[in-house]
């Protein structure tokens, strides 16, 4: 009675954390996508699908835990096991590429914004506000890798001289704003390395925990499986 209880509450359980896991692959997977000038490799968003692919399979898996618990059939219960299975690779895989992922990145993030800035052509007169650097500062709402003051460094600012940066690099309550260093609470102070580190590391993170913890639930699920199949004859198993 007490494991077919803790089976019934492990079924909503799964129903529960198919939410979150969709939630993490989705994120996973627009981040790389929305900064792909930053994150070039497309297996990346690996982790993220195979997220989404375990939250589709926790659906079936949730109603036949519930199922089980009310009423036991033979078929059912090898049907969850092999699911359960299936589940516990998929979660384990996807934390750890997730984790693998996370800290080769961010040991590549660096170089590749500074690419991105130091090859950005632009003018203080005429900033196209279009490439890749300016959709990233807009959208993380920075400016530069550390701050403002690396694109005095780049191949434009050497060339040109100029006493401002990109418009991107102007906050949105500024409209007025055109990059001017003169006016440099118009800019955003904080680089963009930072932010695209912090996002990277949340959404990592976030698919290795709700991974590890979904598959200390699908083991706890597997046991109380287990053992109620125990007490049924053991020429009803064939199925396994």
């Amino acid at each position: 009675s007490f494991a077919r209880s803790l089976l019934r509450f492990l079924g909503f359980i799964f129903w529960g954390t198919a939410v979150a896991q969709a939630f993490g692959g989705v994120l996973v997977i627009l981040m790389f996508k929305n900064y792909r000038y930053v994150f070039q490799e497309s297996y990346l968003s690996l982790p993220g699908w195979l997220a989404l692919a375990a939250a589709l399979i926790l659906l079936p898996t949730g109603f036949l835990t519930v199922s089980i618990s009310v009423k036991s059939y033979r078929n059912q219960q090898g049907t969850l096991m092999y699911l359960l299975l299936l589940l516990l690779c998929l979660e384990i895989s996807s934390a750890a590429l997730a984790c693998s992922y996370c800290f080769r990145t961010a040991s590549q993030l660096e170089s590749n914004v500074g690419y991105l800035v130091h090859r950005h052509n632009w003018t203080c007169s005429q900033d196209p506000g279009n490439s890749a650097v300016d959709v990233i500062q807009r959208r993380l709402e920075c400016c530069g890798v550390h701050s403002y003051t690396d694109w005095l460094n780049t191949s434009s600012s050497s060339w040109y001289h100029p006493a401002c940066v990109p418009e991107s690099c102007c906050k949105e309550e500024h409209s007025h704003c055109r990059g001017d260093l003169g006016h440099v609470e118009q800019l955003y102070e904080e680089g963009c390395l930072k932010k695209l580190e912090g996002q990277l590391y949340f959404a990592m993170l976030y698919i290795f925990w709700c991974c590890i913890v979904l598959s200390i639930f699908e083991l706890l699920a597997g046991v109380i499986n287990g053992i109620l199949m125990r007490h049924q004859p053991v020429h009803e198993l064939h199925i396994l």
